[in-house]
């Protein structure tokens, strides 16, 4: 056992505002931030409101600032912050509901929207009537495999300076996708995500700062993904930049 924690929540409540309060809580050495949370709300405060799902680090709902980083608290230990002190705010940049819960539809699921994520088929009766699987090298595969691994958890988009600056930017996030989908040797509809993305608020607005990357929880390396976006980009043929202005 670890012993008696103290958990510093930044709280916010429609028409209250922002408070802090703080609770102490039993951990042990295997607890989580998102379980000492949990067994706050069942003994000491059932109006604490938190967002969880699977506690597994699959569904990426539980994302959170813990001691000043975007987290999955369900994957965050004490043991391994290495203190029973610890502070627990809403996720940075988005719009918030309640507590801990922030919304996510405009600067996330919005501007994932945006890059068209899904396989594009010129031919589209083909796309969804097939007659054989898209087949596929293990280098084929490689090339986007990292990318396929985000759980759209917002973690990124929190930690990006640039969307708290410039809050129209489409975001780290989106982008990687946009070259996931874009690399992918089963799809056709690289050009548009390209010029979809080819905007002073889309890939041209990240100052590659790297925060994205350093916080992502399954390693897809978003800020990598943005520089590759640039390239291709500066790198298109002159038929084709001269089609875009």
């Amino acid at each position: 056992m670890l012993g008696e924690a103290r958990v510093r929540v930044r709280r916010y409540e429609p028409g209250k505002g922002f408070y802090y309060r703080e609770y102490r809580v039993k951990v042990g050495k295997y607890t989580t931030v998102l379980d000492a949370l949990l067994r706050i709300i069942e003994e000491q405060d059932p109006t604490l409101a938190v967002r969880y799902s699977c506690k597994m680090g699959i569904c990426g709902s539980c994302g959170m600032v813990i001691n000043g980083a975007p987290r999955l608290a369900c994957e965050t230990t004490f043991r391994s912050l290495g203190t029973t002190e610890v502070e627990v705010e809403p996720l940075y940049n988005f719009p918030l509901v309640r507590d801990l819960v922030t919304r996510f539809n405009e600067l996330l699921f919005n501007n994932h929207r945006r890059v068209k994520p899904y396989l594009i088929r010129k031919d589209v009766k083909e796309q969804f009537n097939p007659v054989a699987e898209y087949r596929q090298t293990p280098l084929e595969l490689a090339e986007f495999l990292a990318y396929s691994y985000c759980i759209m958890c917002g973690l990124c988009v929190a930690a990006c300076p640039v969307v708290y600056e410039k809050p129209s930017f489409i975001g780290p996030q989106a982008l990687a996708q946009a070259l996931r989908w874009t690399v992918d040797s089963r799809d056709e509809g690289g050009e548009e995500r390209l010029d979809a993305v080819d905007r002073g608020d889309g890939v041209w607005a990240c100052e590659y700062v790297g925060a994205c990357s350093k916080v992502c929880p399954k390693g897809v390396d978003p800020a990598g993904a943005i520089q590759r976006l640039k390239i291709m980009l500066a790198t298109r043929t002159p038929r084709k930049i001269l089609k875009l202005t």
